[in-house]
């Protein structure tokens, strides 16, 4: 944690020079002195140690300066940092006005000068006012701060992309934190622009990309190699296994991920059947865990960065990525997962982001606090939202088209959301159109049944309902079913005929695509089990057909 400040203001040079000794002496251990030469210079300085979420402990200011005098400097200064304790520095034809300040500005104490020594007529006074302080001192969030409004999809992505990225940060909402509203101020932030993300060294990103809070924050988006023996786009489950096994068996490994690790897997709010984890663990805790380990195999990751283009000139495979760069690398592995499906109904573009989510339970619980949330989806990864939102809303509500859960939901879950007092499952219901002007105000309903409409109030609406591959960039090079989903192994055989365009003797092996020494694994593979030890377990079997395939183009 940063040093807390203590702050000497006086105009008068050699006094300020000598305080400021006399402080550094005592207090410079445990305290960072710093001081000021006048009022406004001194508020300035405050502007910027709040911006970088410093706390101060301790004002001591000269009373008699000409253009502000220490008492209105610290009527100011106290709007700023409240807790901090203040000392006047007074002559002796001061003592009337510190006596009045002593009501007026609520200073703790007067000093008269000169202190000398400081041993009987300084350190004794100040030791008490930051014992006190010390007392009821309760250290500041040290991270990234992210001001904005709950209601703006700039918010939520940034939000989002930390959360996912395992970022700590802490959000002010600029609708509910006068906190967030002097920020903004300090930082010179219209609030047409947030939101307003304020690192801790006090620099400022005003509706930051993605890509801009990752450079900031140390995430590698660049490739240090040119060549790697395996490039795998896509970090979820499965992405990740091939990327711990390949690298651990000696293979230079990259990893490219257009938004945060972890994959759809990686926004489970709960994952309680995978194998090892008799309590369960949380998606993020799940990549939190097989990043660190992928890491210390010493994988390369690129994070946000996207692949958008796929060329092969033999024995290798070049990948073009987003920011105009590419890479090569022996062997090539798609594990890209899916995104989540899109409803289609009126009035839900406009709304996305702005009480309309899809995924992002873990983002957004907090802010949905004593609320009714409203979730579309009846499958595990709904189920699993349902009962994490259960603990901060007030009513959960699933909205399922089919006639119940046991279709698509594991047992486990089904039996603990029948135990949630405060989960309500409507089965046979769909929504049909979302209503709001900058937020979502209310949702329409429809029992596919009966035939009932309903329109009710809601503020938050999170969906899930299945997913679909990202595959259209690989149009005229690998080969999929007509969902979109890459076709790997046996399931490029047609009718016996043999593969367009493979010229090796042997057929593919169980996960290669129709391209030799390219590869699918995971949720983006046709005929895939969406589980995510299927997932794991892809991965880590991949490894093994990439060093077959190695050994006979070595």
């Amino acid at each position: 944690m940063a040093k807390p400040v203590i702050l000497t203001v006086d105009d008068d040079p050699e006094v300020l020079q000598a305080v400021a000794r006399d402080l550094r002496q005592e207090y410079g251990e445990n305290y960072r002195i710093l001081r000021a030469d006048s009022g406004a210079t001194a508020l300035e300085t405050l502007e910027q140690i709040k911006l970088r979420n410093h706390p101060v402990a301790l004002f001591l200011v000269d009373q008699r300066m000409p253009q502000m005098s220490g008492v209105e400097f610290l009527q100011q200064a106290i709007t700023i940092f409240p807790d901090a304790k203040r000392a006047l520095l007074t002559a002796y034809a001061d003592t009337d006005a510190a006596i009045d300040a002593i009501n007026t500005t609520q200073i703790d104490y007067y000093l008269m000068k000169p202190w000398n020594p400081p041993e009987e007529r300084l350190y004794p006074v100040l030791n008490d006012l930051l014992d006190d302080w010390q007392a009821t001192f309760h250290p500041p969030f040290e991270g990234i701060r992210v001001i904005g409004n709950r209601w703006s999809p700039y918010s939520h992505q940034v939000k989002d992309f930390l959360a996912r990225n395992q970022v700590p940060y802490e959000w002010m909402d600029i609708e509910f934190s006068k906190e967030a509203e002097q920020l903004t101020e300090y930082a010179n932030c219209n609030k047409t622009r947030l939101p307003l993300v304020i690192f801790p060294d006090g620099e400022q990103l005003r509706q930051p990309t993605n890509l801009e809070i990752a450079q900031k924050i140390g995430l590698r988006t660049q490739a240090e190699k040119p060549f790697y023996d395996l490039a795998i786009i896509g970090s979820g489950p499965a992405g990740l296994a091939a990327a711990v096994y390949g690298a651990s068996e000696g293979l230079r490994t990259v990893m490219i991920e257009r938004e945060a690790p972890g994959g759809q897997a990686g926004t489970s709010s709960r994952i309680e059947n995978y194998l090892g984890f008799p309590v369960g663990l949380s998606g993020s805790d799940l990549a939190r865990r097989a990043v660190t380990q992928a890491r210390r195999f010493g994988v390369e990751i690129l994070t946000p960065q996207e692949a958008t283009g796929i060329r092969v000139a033999h024995p290798y495979r070049f990948l073009q990525l987003s920011d105009g760069s590419e890479i090569s690398c022996h062997a090539l592995i798609l594990a890209l997962g899916v995104a989540w499906r899109r409803l289609d109904v009126p009035g839900i573009e406009r709304l996305t982001g702005a009480g309309v989510y899809y995924g992002a339970a873990q983002t957004e619980a907090m802010s949905c606090k004593d609320e009714d949330v409203y979730i579309v989806g009846g499958a595990n990864s709904a189920g699993q939202a349902a009962m994490y939102f259960s603990k901060y809303a007030r009513r959960v509500t699933m909205l399922v088209r089919g006639e119940s859960l046991s279709i698509s939901m594991s047992q486990y879950l089904i039996d603990q959301i029948a135990e949630t007092p405060n989960i309500t499952v409507k089965t046979y219901t769909s929504v049909i159109e979302v209503k709001g002007e900058s937020c979502l105000e209310a949702i329409t309903i429809k029992n596919n049944r009966t035939g009932e409409i309903q329109t009710l109030s809601a503020t938050s609406l999170f969906i899930f309902i299945g997913a679909a591959p990202r595959t259209e960039w690989l149009d005229g090079m690998v080969q999929r079913d007509d969902r979109g989903f890459i076709l790997t192994g046996p399931d490029l055989q047609r009718d016996g005929q043999r593969i367009p365009g493979w010229n090796l003797e042997r057929d593919p092996y169980l996960l290669e695509t129709n391209i030799p020494g390219i590869f699918a694994v995971g949720d983006v593979r046709h005929g895939s089990v969406k589980r995510v030890a299927s997932g794991v377990g892809e991965g880590a079997i991949c490894v093994q057909f990439i060093h077959q395939y190695l050994a006979k183009v070595l």
